[in-house]
């Protein structure tokens, strides 16, 4: 087994089990922020770019900034399916937004600065378009199994994007990039174990966070086959750490100024 593929069955689920007991215990809102992490886009895009080169991953970020918009379709369109019907219903309905966005996004050729203000125009948009919900009063419990389940999916698409990474050429595969793995399995769960409205909360927590993954892979694209994979994604890395936090901060004195 060689290291880098050693590196991709653990880098990934490692993520994924911190992420994931996080949003246990900080509830189903700041976990849907969480998934919005790049914890599988990001060592996706990496993984190509060691195997496939910097001008490939460079092409293939670009493409996963205007993919974001992808996400955004998939999490209103189960939004707005979760008001009327169950989990299976609501997943296959945002599968589909998913992958009709994702063809339509694939026969357009779009520079840098037409991925950002495609994926900031669609992430805007979305998140006013998505439905309200009440506050949730405590974070919901879920299988144990389900966090296997999450790690398993998203080493997965790992292996699988990272395989298909030179057939499907750098903006098809970047595109797919942020295919909904983690999400999938986090609002199946939340959806069957806490009803529609808890689901509707992790997505609007999810399409919140997304844009600090739009600024993670804009610093990629833009400065990777200057500073090549490993400078890049660690300047990536900390841009979208120092986002979080600022965000997380500003939150946190809006609601204590709304509560004096």
């Amino acid at each position: 087994m060689s290291a880098l593929f050693a590196f991709k069955l653990t880098l990934v689920p490692f993520f994924i089990l911190a992420l994931s007991l996080a949003g246990r215990r900080w509830g189903t809102a700041v976990s849907g922020w969480l998934v919005a992490l790049p914890v599988v886009a990001g060592p996706i895009v990496f993984f190509i770019g060691m195997e496939q080169g910097e001008a490939f991953a460079a092409d293939a970020a670009r493409a996963t900034i205007a993919g974001l918009a992808s996400l955004a379709v998939y999490s209103l369109v189960y939004c707005r399916a979760a008001l009327r019907t169950g989990w299976a219903p609501s997943l296959l309905a945002g599968w589909a937004g998913f992958s009709l966005s994702t063809y339509l996004l694939n026969r357009i050729p779009l520079t840098l600065p037409q991925s950002v203000v495609l994926a900031l125009s669609a992430l805007v948009a979305v998140y006013l378009l998505l439905p309200a919900v009440d506050s949730e009063a405590s974070p919901p419990g879920t299988p144990s199994w389900e966090i296997a389940a999450r790690m398993a999916a998203a080493v997965g698409m790992v292996l699988l994007l990272t395989a298909l990474a030179r057939p499907l050429g750098p903006h098809l595969a970047g595109l797919l990039v942020p295919f909904p793995v983690a999400a999938t399995v986090l609002t199946v769960f939340t959806h069957r174990y806490h009803g529609g409205a808890t689901a509707i909360r992790l997505l609007r927590g999810l399409v919140a966070g997304l844009w600090t993954m739009g600024v993670f892979f804009l610093v990629v694209a833009g400065t990777v086959e200057r500073l090549g994979v490993g400078a890049s994604f660690a300047l990536a890395a900390a841009a979208d750490l120092a986002c979080n936090g600022g965000s997380l901060w500003a939150l946190r004195r809006i609601r204590a100024a709304r509560a004096s």
